[in-house]
């Protein structure tokens, strides 16, 4: 698969979906969008989506909706974007925000302003109308050390809520002690970001995206006190069991079966 372009694979192949996320990522990182160590947390996730089946269980969706009903009944909602994020799900990243009216900040761990500009400027080809990073006003929050605590002051910063994905746990943390509510996209239930989180998305990006999307359109809907009963009654500790015994069962199941594939 060397240097193959993405229309070269063929869609036939039974790992289709998953070379294209591949090669993508590699076209990212060349582009200077994504960095190598995203590669590396790119394939971690990947082993734990193996686990979990390559699919959004009940659980993930529960997770997605409770975030979407954050997301409209919050003050200052905002979606963090880093590298990874954007060239996995960048198109649906822009329909989420444009749809809600959402802004996004483009916030790295691995920070460079010129990473940051090719980031925005890339999401903002994609039609985002609210994208910001570069030039805001920028703080620094308090209890987090490092380039990684920069933020906007308009944006993470002054925000209530932040739904994030594939992210640091320990700025997660940090956000959390700051009073903010945050959901996690995140396919470890092991790791601290989907532990510090106050909602853990235990799904792909794209796919966790993807279903906020098709959520928002029916949430949209409701009124705020329908909104606040989906949001006092999420419990994320329940969340990370059933994602937890969702990996036991798939675990036991291939203890007992041995061979998965038949060939």
């Amino acid at each position: 698969m060397d240097n193959m372009n993405i229309d070269e694979i063929p869609k036939t192949h039974p790992r289709y979906k998953s070379l294209v996320t591949r090669e993508k990522l590699v076209e990212f990182f060349n582009k200077g969008i994504v960095v190598a160590h995203g590669l590396v947390a790119q394939g971690r996730g990947e082993a734990f989506d193996y686990i979990l089946g390559e699919k959004s269980h009940d659980f993930a969706l529960e997770a997605e909706k409770v975030s979407v009903a954050y997301l409209l009944i919050s003050n200052f909602p905002i979606i963090s974007v880093n590298g990874n994020y954007a060239a996995l799900a960048g198109e649906d990243v822009v329909k989420l925000s444009n749809s809600l009216n959402i802004p996004i900040e483009v916030n790295l761990f691995h920070r460079s302003e010129e990473r940051i500009r090719k980031i925005e400027s890339y999401l903002k080809d994609l039609g985002a109308r609210h994208v910001m990073g570069s030039e805001c006003k920028k703080v620094k929050l308090s209890n987090l050390e490092g380039p990684r605590g920069i933020v906007c002051e308009d944006g993470i910063y002054k925000a209530d809520f932040v739904l994030l994905a594939i992210e640091d746990g320990d700025r997660t943390q940090a956000l959390r002690n700051l009073g903010k509510k945050v959901a996690a996209i995140d396919l470890n239930p092991f790791s601290r970001t989907a532990q510090s989180a106050h909602i853990t998305i235990v799904d792909e990006a794209e796919r966790a995206t993807k279903n906020m999307i098709k959520i928002s359109d029916e949430l949209m809907q409701l009124g705020k006190c329908d909104l606040l009963k989906i949001t006092e009654s999420y419990d994320n500790k329940s969340i990370l069991s059933k994602a937890f015994n969702k990996m036991l069962v798939n675990l036991k199941d291939a203890y007992d079966k041995g061979m998965l594939i038949n060939f």
